[in-house]
């Protein structure tokens, strides 16, 4: 079962202002801030990194918090939104937190027999807690607020809207292993067998919808999980000889990953379980330093003096 696909590995997305993104996540929906880094590819801007204790797979949500970016838009070819999965029970605690916070929220809806609740981050990054009906047995990341009875497990799902569903259903079903679970009008439900969380991809089908715009308050890429780089290039040769695009594999130094456009139009990546978050930082000091990548040690006062001081 390991040489395939073990759902998601992590979601990235793009944010304004760093303090306020770094406020929300930790404060108000409670999830452990386990990386402080840089952007690989503009080091004057952070990477932040969320998840639970040990960051582990399936939980981590990422942001570039890129200042006075403009808004995106959800449309045709977006990752449109992020579904964490949430005990039973919990959502009216949930509803309460976020008029305390005034935070932007929808009331609880039913999708494919779960209960689950939609709300916004501050840059209008749409999420949704859902309780799952398949049991979460992941240990969530506590706060003096947000106690485990209550608090996010991990992701549940990823929802793309499309406007032609089957050319990345072909994706999904034929290189990543994925099965048709259920349909609801234009909402397609996709799961692997592989691993019991973080394994939706729901898939809705606009034809008519223009396409959307990946900028502040929009994911940028979403990535799947493997379970080392053997299994990494293996994928990678399947979707190349399916005429794809795909890079060589690039290493993160907390993964290593590939990346491709599946005919949708999303960034889809591809990332391994190795090496993990602790190769730089032990355990009980995660996201409390500044980690650079290598080649940018050289410059750490100057990129210090550009970043937002987060505490």
């Amino acid at each position: 079962m390991e040489e395939t696909i073990l759902g998601i590995h992590h979601i990235t997305a793009i944010a304004g202002d760093a303090k306020r993104n770094f406020d929300f996540y930790t404060q108000v929906l409670g999830l452990r801030f386990i990386k402080r880094t840089v952007n690989f590819d503009d080091p004057y801007t952070y990477h932040f990194y969320y998840g639970d204790e040990y960051g582990s797979a399936g939980t981590i949500l990422t942001f570039f918090p890129w200042g006075d970016i403009e808004q995106g838009e959800i449309g045709a070819g977006t990752a449109s939104e992020i579904g964490y999965s949430v005990p039973k029970g919990s959502l009216d605690f949930w509803i309460d937190r976020f008029e305390k916070n005034a935070i932007v929220y929808h009331k609880p809806a039913t999708k494919f027999g779960e209960k689950f609740l939609t709300f916004f981050d501050p840059d209008g990054l749409k999420l949704a807690l859902i309780e799952a009906e398949t049991p979460d047995n992941r240990v969530a990341w506590e706060t003096d607020a947000v106690k485990a009875e209550v608090a996010t497990k991990g992701f549940h799902s990823i929802t793309l809207t499309l406007n032609e569903v089957a050319p990345t259903a072909r994706i999904l079903t034929e290189i990543f292993g994925y099965q048709l679970i259920q349909q609801e009008g234009v909402n397609y439900r996709y799961a692997t067998k592989a691993i019991d969380t973080a394994n939706v991809i729901d898939l809705i089908e606009l034809p008519e919808e223009p396409l959307g715009e990946v900028a502040g308050g929009s994911v940028h890429h979403v990535a799947f999980r493997v379970k080392n780089d053997e299994i990494l290039m293996q994928f990678r040769a399947k979707i190349k000889a399916l005429g794809l695009d795909i890079t060589p594999q690039i290493d993160r130094n907390y993964f290593h990953s590939l990346y491709f456009r599946e005919p949708g139009g999303v960034l889809f990546e591809i990332a391994t379980e190795n090496p993990g978050f602790t190769v730089d930082e032990p355990l009980a000091e995660l996201g409390k330093n500044l980690k650079l990548p290598a080649q940018y040690e050289p410059y750490r006062s100057d990129i210090e003096q550009h970043l937002v001081v987060i505490d």
